[in-house]
């Protein structure tokens, strides 16, 4: 497997991530020699969504982050994490601006809710937890139930014991490099 030595990753996240999609793709892509930043609306403590709540203090806001600087964006799942972040618009943009510059997004679970919410799914094929298949299909999305799909740079994954072939997955695609997109719609940019 290549590895990603001199890649830059960026992970978004809030309260409510699950922890393995949190955690095991922070640990993965840092294991393969990315530099991996999270970020979040402030600069304080997430908690997971997990019975002992594990922590991380995110060393960017959204407000901070440079999109040229990175590789690639991975977005966990959770229920509370990916509602919120959908909420938030410049973590919408954030996402917007991540698939203009061609660059790999990586969500699972309840993750591609933002991706709906950024308009990216139109004509695309991706995989989710099965309670989004009707969001997805609802946005012009093809929804597909399997361990990981990718379309364009685009992977995403629908649960937990997916997180081996999904980290796998989005090192391949972050070792393809840009990828060329077009998009059905003009996004809207946040003011």
């Amino acid at each position: 497997m290549t590895n990603l030595n001199q890649k830059k990753l960026l992970i978004i996240a809030a309260d409510g991530f699950q922890q393995e999609e949190f955690f095991e793709p922070l640990e993965y892509m840092r294991n393969q020699g990315a530099t991996v930043h999270v970020a979040s609306m402030k600069k304080e403590p997430i908690k997971a969504d997990s019975e002992e709540q594990r922590e991380y203090t995110p060393e960017l806001t959204f407000a901070e982050i440079n999109v040229a600087d990175y590789e690639g964006l991975i977005i966990p799942g959770g229920l509370k994490n990916p509602d919120t972040l959908r909420q938030q618009d410049d973590a919408v943009q954030l996402v917007r601006d991540f698939a203009e510059q061609g660059k790999t997004i990586g969500a699972i679970c309840h993750g591609p809710w933002l991706l709906i919410e950024a308009d990216l799914i139109q004509g695309r094929e991706l995989t989710s937890f099965p309670s989004l298949k009707t969001d997805i299909r609802n946005a012009g999305g093809r929804w597909t139930d399997g361990e990981t799909v990718t379309d364009n740079g685009f992977v995403t994954s629908r649960k937990p014991s997916d997180i081996p072939a999904f980290n796998r997955k989005l090192v391949e695609e972050i070792n393809e490099g840009r990828h060329e997109r077009t998009f059905s719609r003009e996004f809207k940019r946040a003011a």
